[in-house]
């Protein structure tokens, strides 16, 4: 992935500026304004790249085109070219837009010439590959359809582009409605464009729809000299092109247009042209028809075929598939050729049938008949364009619902699979089989209602196909065989190009299964095969105690080779498959490899599987049964189960064995099972068993009965030896008793026998009427007797469920009840009541209640008679009930025997009253003590009723009359709802509660009543009505209607959602949803839900959605709907009401989401109208956010108070704070006052408090709480405080007097001041006033220009990213970076070797032999640690020397690191020892000790790598955004301030007005042999017109040799600039010259601008002829090449000063430093601060540019996304070793070694000296803001809290914000670091082992040996007294050896 594509496709973060936290003093308000705003200016690109998909939000996607030798894909889009990998990962982006523009203007390079020029979007028209020249064509709509071309590899860089094209150069339709389709052909020696497109515009007028350009050449995209289809009126042939196709020897353009002017109807064509016809003379085109359709929408050409897609009308929404074949179209077209070359046009029954086209002057001739063949394509003299007249017609082959919008096809395996985008986003695969079509698979590809576009693509492997809509581009697999898990689903997918792969056993491609081409190896889903099965088993299952053999048949098992073999598989155990033909046998396995059978059955199934290799080629189960298991599953009925049951298990009678095979004992009979055929003995009729009671079957409890039973069989029981005979019982099984009955035998005729039990008195005790008791018989000891079927005797009790006299005699008359009315009146069993004491006839009907009392004279009202007695059955009572003396109809379906009778009045008279009455046959009749009222209900006897009823009340408390209850319908609400129903309707009126069989209906429509029904109120729900309009409103009472005519009910039509915004909300919800429409005020009820899946412990009660709310009676109010119910689906809906404000407008609340729960759908209830919250706001789902965190005000707690200053803004941070909900809604209240907020960020809220301290909203608080409302979400952060001003104490006495005293004197000055101070406030007024209007524009200002920094400078490195992927980062190599490192400020070459003097030749060979000696030495460790112990023990070794020496043994020691870390690890031990007893927070501080400078030099050489791999790469970056940033503004030479910094002591701060220029330098090979350059080529470069020539050359530079390391550039003093103005005008130009302009002393550094040099000159390097004229020149003399140019010094030359932009107002600083007068110096520091404010936005501005650069830095060195280092793991765990060892606990401690050892001693030196690492040139501005950058990183990695204040520096407030997160980086990279896996001591032995190889400069090494022989030379003596003081070096002769050494270096005599 190149730079290019990490920086497009990660997401812009927000850059957050400096801003004012609640520790920092207070800012004048425009500053803190400023800073609210900055973070608010940056909307990023975020480009989504997965494994199947590219998309870019925001951003339209256009087209797409294929790069068929690479596989690399391009998409071109609005305002992007995006370059994707195969995988869609994305590779590389350009930006083309928006531009200036407009369809109106031809190109315009000032915007003076297009005054309609607007900001346009440049949306892609044509996209195409050209494959010779590896270049990539791109067109937008923009500068009238120019195209530019761009490299295939990189399409951010840009090969060509014209720079002021003509009307010949404009190529694509300049709207983006009107298509434009292209073709790259090849010609002879170059390729061709052919390009065809509809009118477009006024400035189209004189395009033509079909020319032919150049791809190459002066003019590319030119169609001068070349074919152009001329046409006469381009408003009577305006062409709608659809595609563009070639074969090997013609293109095709398929396109719709009317048929000729005379017609009105448009009709589709094919046009074909010769490929090698640049002239367009081949131009013949012919009408295309799919037979009974419209007109085409998309087309392929496929092998052989041009399939098109065509709609069944214009905009028709159906559409069909036509093939036509390419022969019959080629045919079709050299017929129309043929008869226009040499029959005028004209077929042979003289009819026109071709005609030349498009209103030229040209005509149809009479050529000689071999014309067509001598000029197949065409020449100047035959006529052209030709159209033919009879069009090409063929047959649809399918048929789609929705239109077809792009085509693809593929020939595959011998079949035509065509694919077809459709407009609704879906992608059919169809299988074109002869002449027809077969949809196979449909799939959703891009989103729902998104057309997929016209740009469908198939990989160049045919095994992918790329699928573009507007909004992404997916990659689908052309074939999903692997998909399909088995056989069956892969055949039934119907995918021609997928098949089953037999003994791989896989579904694949053809070609991917290896023995496709032998018999029944690969199935085929459209032959005749079928998916291999087991056809038979045989035997079909075995028992498990045997083992044997099971044939299995598999038809159509393929072949194998000799060597192969089949085997089959039981589960897990696998034997041998010997093959005869279909069958296959194999060996069962032995009982001991079988499962256990699972509980609860008798057999165990196992898959039985035919095998080859590891694949399943066949497979089905097979069971292993247990006999002795059947029997112990059936108790009641063993023989039965057992001979009954699958398997071949036979019964021992005698011995109740249930067994397998012949096995019962001997001369035992044996019971065969059922599956036998040839036995007569077998099944379960042939078991010993109980067929069934002989009686009595009902058996009345307290009666003795005796049961007898029938038995068949027992025969079977004599075969045993003799003995008494067996007993016989009977078994009951009584509820919580079994009961045991002796029973004898009595046999019958053949094999039947009765049982009988001995008699019994049954007294259970019982619920129920009757009950079921199960029964069986046992013989001898406990062998039980199969039931035949399930036996049960029932005991019934007569007086259960019989509590009167009616129900006792219409019981069953088998159980024998009668009615007893001895003692107390029960229902009786007969036998059980004495005879004189039973009732014949029951007692007269009793009628307790009757309800309702009042009905209406029609009748017809359902009347409720409640009581007892009243009838056996309904024939009883049919005719048996008059009401009032009228008759009154039972209703059957309602009648309950003897206890509730519902009947229907009869009509009757008004005024009728009576009793109600019940008289049945042989009985008294029952009469009621209540009367029934007929009463009419109209308004006299109403008022009469009402009136008598007040009299009644006044008079008595009890009325024996009853009120009328006629129902009255008097009103209805709501009066209209919308015709889907669902509107909840209120009918008002009194007494409805009339009966129980109430209905209403609204028209014809029923309206299903709510219960309860109240007496004046019916709540009922409208049903959908066919279309709106009036229907009336009427109840039905039983057989009385009411119709409420006055106010009918109206339908509307139904509500119409158009727009819901917002779309996100918190999960907490409350978030307010606009949404529009029309009709919503016809809405009862409207809910705005949600559905959610809701894990299982998210519990919510309540009914189904659309029941109602529950009514607990007709006076109470219905109850409030819940938030959230549960439905059915177990899914909950959580729901808001939502307020109608009109009929256009809803205000929803979004619902609030538990916690658990996941939104599956979000939906709008208007009554029965549902909408998805999608489908109201244009496609725009609804998503949730997690709920917003904010951190408490006080960092103390949330219940520690907040002190806030007035006039401080508030600053609240938090998580997620503006994902869903804006600024504007979001409520911030400091007690009974709001606090305004000013901005929301992701992580920040700023508000502006109330200005006096606001009231607590609670009396229980002294201080008012700070409250943020986020919709229902709710977050209290504490109290606050405010601070007061301090109040000043009473005077005393003496004071007030004088007080007094100085009052009285002062009212005179005071009155005439007051004159003085009412004139100057005025003016002061006005003063103020300009300055806020000044502000105010300062601030718009700001944010215009971060912004359009930011947007400039991620140009600039997309564009630097391109040039790095061809120059690479200028890395130094490893050796000069070591250097570097080891001995900074040493220079380049910090090593020299020593000169020899005359005569030394000779001691060369001594000396090298002593080094060698040396080097040995230092391999010593005793040696090597008392030399450096000794050395630093000098008190005139100095820091200096300890530096060195220690490089110069890393140096030598290179090549053993392990050996070098050794020692190190050692020294660190006795420096920690050292410290512990001292300060251990001070160890590794500084660079004091030579282990310091070891650790140093050892982390620079382990993380070399990690710079060049991972760091180098962001820090690289960031330098180049610091220079591009600094280079945009002046810079004074003199001085060296700038106005782009961030180091306030370098800012510029005065305004200097400068103008940006492009220089054109011809850079050649004598300007310096630029690289790479060629003759007189061009380089733009960008320049300040106030920059001096000398920072010109810098730029110059820095453009023209990009590529090229500095090292290796030329010195900008070894260049002159020479402007070029003409032929022969070449003027040099300098910094100073005769020229200059001197002005009181001061001279100026001549500028472009003091050269006037235009924008746009030409300019050229050119060697350095002489010394004389530039100041720089001779002050940078002793610059060492490759260091940085200072600036120029402003020291006095003769009394001249020199400046540039601005004049030094300071002196020198060290004339300052002499200068005493300390008045001086403060008018000095408060002229620095007196508005620092003004000039901080240019500081905030240059931070908040830079700042994604910096944090991806940070990141990058603080991130463990990639492993980190194994020596930084391995230094820190040495250090945490140190740490335990010395019994240090203290983590800040640790902390604070890890960040020395690390952070501080190695990043920060990097960050601050890029040049160590990098071979680049670091101005002081750049360093200067370097410094500013490594200081953050420095307080980031301190443990101590970062405090800023009033006095606190510049540099440090403006990443005041950001340390607090820098922080947390280190904590968490520490932390991260410390629970990885350790890094071991061979791993770390290894790496340096790797590592020791990198510097391999011997030389070097000696001379480092030679330096550090000086050292020791130097203290030779004290080293040599160390060395024979210790006892273990005595023994080594290490001072021996080192007197070797120096008798060798330095010819030394020595006592040896």
């Amino acid at each position: 992935m190149g730079l290019h594509q990490r920086h497009a496709a990660q997401e812009m973060p927000l850059l957050l500026p400096f801003t004012l936290g609640p520790a920092m003093a207070p800012r004048p308000p425009f500053i803190a304004r400023l800073l609210l705003m900055l973070p608010l200016l940056y909307q990023p690109l975020t480009l989504t790249a997965g494994a199947h998909r590219f998309s870019a939000p925001n951003t339209t996607l256009n087209r797409l085109a294929l790069a068929p030798g690479r596989g690399a894909l391009y998409v071109g889009a609005v305002n992007h070219l995006f370059q994707l990998s195969p995988d869609l990962q994305l590779e590389s982006v350009a930006i083309t837009g928006p531009v200036f523009d407009s369809p109106d203007c031809v190109p315009f390079r000032d915007p003076a010439e297009c005054p309609q020029a607007r900001l346009t979007d440049n949306a892609n028209q044509l996209l195409l590959v050209s494959g010779r020249a590896q270049e990539l064509v791109a067109c937008g709509q923009v500068r009238q359809g120019v195209c530019e071309k761009r490299r295939l590899d990189d399409v951010a860089q840009v090969l060509y582009q014209a720079e002021d094209p003509g009307d010949g150069q404009f190529v694509a339709a300049n709207t983006p409605g009107v298509a434009t389709v292209g073709l790259v052909v090849p010609g002879p020696g170059r390729d061709l464009l052919l390009v065809a497109r509809g009118l477009a515009g006024k400035l189209s007028g004189g395009v033509p729809p079909l020319t032919v350009r150049q791809l190459a050449g002066p003019q590319p995209f030119s169609s001068e000299g070349l074919g152009r289809l001329v046409v006469g009126d381009l408003s009577d042939y305006n062409n709608s092109y659809v595609g563009a196709f070639a074969d090997t020897r013609s293109a095709y353009f398929v396109f719709r247009r009317r048929g000729a002017r005379t017609q009105a109807e448009y009709c589709s064509y094919v046009a074909r042209v010769c490929l090698g016809d640049a002239n367009l003379y081949s131009y013949v085109e012919v009408p295309l028809t799919c037979r009974g359709q419209g007109l085409i929408q998309a087309a392929f050409l496929a092998p052989g075929t041009l399939l098109g897609a065509f709609a069944a009308g214009p905009k028709g929404p159906q559409a069909a598939l036509c093939a036509f074949p390419l022969a019959q179209l080629d045919g079709s077209m050299e017929r129309a050729r043929r008869l226009c070359y040499t029959a005028g046009g004209r077929g042979p029954s003289g009819a026109e049938e071709a005609t030349v086209e498009y209103g030229v002057t040209s005509r149809c001739v009479t050529l000689p008949p071999d014309s067509p063949e001598s000029y197949p394509c065409g020449d100047e003299h035959t006529p052209s364009p030709i159209a033919g007249r009879q069009p090409l017609e063929a047959g649809p082959l399918l048929q789609l619902p929705h239109s077809i919008s792009a085509i693809a096809a593929l020939q595959a395996d011998g079949h035509m699979i065509a694919f077809l985008g459709d407009a609704q986003g879906q992608l059919h695969k169809v299988f074109l089989n002869g002449t027809q079509g077969q949809v196979y698979h449909s799939q959703q590809v891009g989103p729902p209602g998104s057309a997929i576009s016209p740009d469908l693509l198939v990989d160049s492997s045919g095994s992918h196909l790329y699928v573009l809509t507007s909004q992404q581009v997916d990659r689908v697999p052309v074939a999903a065989c692997p998909q399909f898990p088995n056989c069956t689903s892969c055949l039934q997918a119907r995918d021609p190009l997928c098949g089953w792969c037999v003994l791989q056993g896989r579904c694949t491609r053809k070609g991917q299964c290896r023995r496709a081409a032998q018999p029944n190896q690969w199935l085929w889903s459209y032959g005749d095969n079928c998916c291999l099965h087991v056809q038979s088993l045989l035997p079909a299952h075995h028992p498990r105690q045997e083992q044997g053999q099971v044939t299995l048949s598999v038809p159509w098992l393929p072949a194998l080779a000799p060597d192969e073999y089949f085997h089959c598989a039981f589960g897990d155990y696998e034997s041998l498959a010997h093959v005869e033909g279909p069958n296959v046998a194999c060996v069962t396995p032995p009982q001991d490899q079988l499962p256990l059978n699972p509980p609860g059955t008798d057999h165990i199934t196992l898959p039985l599987a035919l095998m080859f290799e590891d694949v399943a080629v066949a497979a089905t189960n097979f069971s292993f049964y247990d006999c002795g298991a059947v029997q112990a599953l059936e108790v009641a009925a063993p023989c039965r189960a057992c001979v009954g049951s699958l398997w071949r298990c036979h019964w021992c009678p005698q011995s109740s064995l249930c067994v397998y095979g012949e096995h019962c004992p001997e001369g035992e009979r044996t019971i065969y099972s059922a599956l036998e055929v040839d036995v007569q003995v077998r099944g379960p009729w042939a078991c010993p068993q109980v067929k069934g009671l002989a009686g009595p079957l009902l058996v009345p409890v307290g009666w003795e009965s005796r049961l007898a039973l029938y038995v068949q069989n027992l025969q079977h029981f004599r075969v045993s030896s003799p003995g008494p005979p067996a007993s016989y019982h009977c078994w009951l099984e009584l509820p919580g008793e079994l009961q045991k009955l002796p029973a004898s035998l009595e046999e019958t005729t053949g094999d039947t026998g009765l049982i009988y039990c001995r008699a019994q008195q049954f007294r259970p005790t019982m619920a129920q009427r009757e009950l079921p008791v199960p029964i069986y018989v046992t013989r001898g000891e406990g062998q039980r007797l199969d039931n035949a079927r399930t036996l049960h005797v029932t005991l019934y009790d007569c007086a259960v469920g019989h509590p009167d006299c009616s129900h006792c005699q219409a019981a069953n008359g088998s159980l024998g009840c009668l009615w007893c009315s001895q003692g107390q009146p029960a229902c009786r069993y007969g036998p059980l009541c004495p005879p004189g004491a039973v009732e014949l006839l029951c007692p007269m009907p009793s009628i307790d209640t009757v309800e309702p009392l009042t009905g209406p004279p029609e009748g017809g009202l359902a009347l409720t008679i409640l009581g007892s007695n009243l009838g056996r059955d309904f024939a009883d009572v049919q005719d048996a009930v008059s009401v009032a003396g009228r008759p009154c109809s039972p209703d059957p379906s309602f009648y309950r025997t003897s206890d509730r009778i519902v009947c229907v009045t009869s009509p009757a008279p008004n005024g009728t009253v009576g009793p109600i009455r019940v008289a049945i046959k042989s009985r008294p009749p029952g009469i009621s003590t209540q009367h029934f009222t007929y009463q009419k209900g109209d308004k006299q006897q109403r008022r009469q009723v009402r009136w008598a009823g007040r009299r009644e009340d006044h008079a008595a408390p009890q009325s024996s009359c009853p009120v009328p209850q006629d129902p009255v319908l008097l009103s209805l609400s709501p009066q209209w709802g919308p015709q889907a129903g669902g509107t909840q309707l209120t009918i008002h009126g009194q007494h409805l509660q009339t009966g129980g069989n109430v209905s209403a209906f609204v028209g014809s429509q029923p309206c299903p009543v709510w219960e309860p029904v109240c007496p004046e109120a019916i709540v009922c729900r409208t049903m959908p009505q066919a279309s709106p309009g009036e229907a009336v409103v009427r109840v039905v009472f039983g057989r009385a209607q009411r119709t409420l005519l006055a106010s009918p009910f109206h339908y509307t039509a139904n509500p119409q959602l158009l727009a819901a915004e917002p779309s996100v909300s918190f999960r907490g919800g409350g978030r307010l949803i606009r949404v529009r429409g029309t009709g919503l005020d016809v809405v009862r009820r409207p809910l705005l839900s949600v559905w959610l899946e809701a894990a299982a412990e998210v519990q919510a009660v309540g009914a189904h959605p659309w029941d109602p709310p529950p009514r607990r009676s007709c006076g109470a109010p219905a109850a409030a709907p819940q938030a959230c119910i549960q439905l059915e689906t177990g899914w909950l809906q959580c729901s808001t009401v939502c307020s109608v404000n009109s009929s256009s407008l809803l205000l929803c609340r979004s619902p609030a989401v538990p916690d658990g729960a996941s939104p599956r759908r979000v939906f709008f209830s208007l009554d029965n109208v549902h909408v998805d919250f999608a489908s109201a706001s244009g496609g725009q789902d609804f998503l949730y956010q997690p709920n917003p965190r904010l951190a408490p005000l006080s960092r103390e707690g949330p219940i520690r108070p907040y002190r806030l200053k007035p006039g401080n803004i508030l600053d609240v941070e938090g998580e997620g704070l503006n994902l869903g909900i804006s600024k504007e809604e979001v409520r911030v209240h400091i007690g009974d006052s709001e606090c305004l907020v000013q901005t929301l960020t992701l992580t920040h809220l700023y508000c502006e408090p109330p200005p006096r301290a606001p009231h607590p909203t609670n009396g229980s608080s002294t201080l008012p709480q700070f409250v943020v409302q986020m919709g229902n979400v709710r977050l209290a952060l504490g109290p606050v405080q405010y601070e007061e001003e301090p109040v000043l104490s009473a005077f005393p006495v003496e004071a007030q007097v004088g007080l007094g005293l100085g009052a009285a004197v002062l009212i005179a000055a005071v009155l005439l001041l007051t004159l003085m101070y009412r004139h100057k406030s005025k003016q002061a007024l006005r003063d103020y006033q300009k300055v806020l209007v000044q502000l105010e524009n300062l601030e718009i200002g700001v944010g215009d220009q971060c912004r359009k920094e930011f947007t400039d400078l991620m140009t600039e490195m997309t564009d630097l990213s391109s040039d790095l992927e061809a120059s690479g980062i200028p890395f130094l190599d490893y050796c000069t970076y070591a250097e570097r490192v080891f001995f900074p400020g040493r220079g380049s070459c910090p090593l020299q070797p020593a000169l020899e003097g005359p005569g030394e030749e000779g001691r060369r060979a001594p000396v090298h032999q002593g080094l060698m000696q040396l080097s040995n030495l230092l391999n010593s460790k005793l040696f090597l640690l008392t030399l450096i112990h000794t050395l630093e023990e000098q008190p005139s070794f100095s820091q200096r020397d300890r530096c060195h020496v220690a490089s110069l043994l890393s140096l030598a020691l290179h090549g053993k690191l392990e050996y070098l870390t050794d020692i190190m690890r050692t020294l660190l031990g006795n420096l920690a020892a050292h410290y512990v007893h001292r300060n251990p927070k001070l160890m590794l501080r500084r660079t004091e000790t030579m282990v310091e400078k070891l650790l140093t030099n050892w982390v620079s050489i382990c993380l070399y790598s990690f710079l060049r791999e991972v760091a180098g790469e962001p820090l690289y970056m960031l330098l180049r955004a610091i220079q591009y940033q600094v280079d945009k503004g002046p810079v004074d030479a003199v001085t060296g301030k700038a106005k782009r910094t961030l180091n306030d002591s370098r800012l510029l701060r005065e305004d200097v007005e400068f103008q940006p220029l492009t220089l054109m330098v011809l850079a050649s090979p004598g300007a310096g042999g630029a690289a790479g350059s060629g003759a007189g080529q061009h380089v733009p470069a960008r320049v300040l017109d106030t920059d001096t020539i000398t920072q010109v050359k810098e730029k110059v530079l820095d453009q023209v040799y990009k590529g090229t390391p500095f090292s290796q550039r030329p010195s900008v003093h070894d260049l002159d600039l020479e402007w070029r103005s003409g032929v022969a005008g070449h003027l040099t130009l300098s910094d100073e010259d005769l020229t200059s302009v001197t002005q009181n002393q001061w001279k100026r550094l001549n500028t472009l601008q003091h050269y006037k040099v235009p924008d746009g000159a030409t300019v050229g390097l050119i060697p350095q002829l002489h010394n004389g004229g530039a100041v720089s020149q001779s002050l940078a003399q002793s610059c060492p090449s490759g260091e940085n140019i200072p600036m120029l010094e402003d020291g006095e030359e003769g009394g001249v000063r020199l400046w540039h932009l601005v004049k030094a107002t300071e002196e020198p600083e060290g004339a300052k430093a002499r200068r005493s007068s300390l008045k001086e110096r403060e008018r000095e520091r408060a002229r620095a601060k007196a508005i620092p404010e003004i000039y901080l936005t240019r500081l905030l501005s240059m931070k908040g540019t830079l700042q994604k650069f910096v944090d991806d830095t940070f990141q990058a060195i603080l991130s463990v996304n990639r492993p980190v280092p194994i020596a930084v793991k391995y230094l820190f765990d040495f250090l945490d070793e140190l740490a335990e060892k010395h019994g240090i606990l203290d983590p800040e401690t640790l902390h604070i070694w890890k960040t020395n050892s690390l952070l501080l001693r190695f990043w920060v030196n990097t960050l601050k000296n890029p040049q160590v690492i990098f071979d680049v040139r670091v101005s002081d501005n750049v360093d200067a803001i370097l410094a500013v950058i490594a200081q953050t990183f420095m307080d980031s990695c301190t443990v101590s809290e970062h405090k800023v204040g009033r006095d606190s520096p510049v540099n440090k407030l403006l990443y005041a914000r950001e340390i607090p997160r820098y922080k947390q980086m280190v904590e968490r990279y520490y932390s991260d670091i410390r629970q990885s896996s350790p890094a071991s001591y061979q791993e770390m032995n290894s790496t340096l082992a790797e590592l020791s190889g990198n510097y391999t400069s011997a030389p070097h090494c000696l001379e480092a040996l030679q330096e550090l022989y000086s050292h020791i030379h130097r203290y030779y003596d004290q080293v040599i007294s160390a060395l024979e003081e210790d006892p273990m070096g005595q023994k080594m002769q290490l001072a021996c050896r080192l007197q070797q050494i120096a008798a060798l270096v330095e010819n030394k005599v020595t006592d040896l």
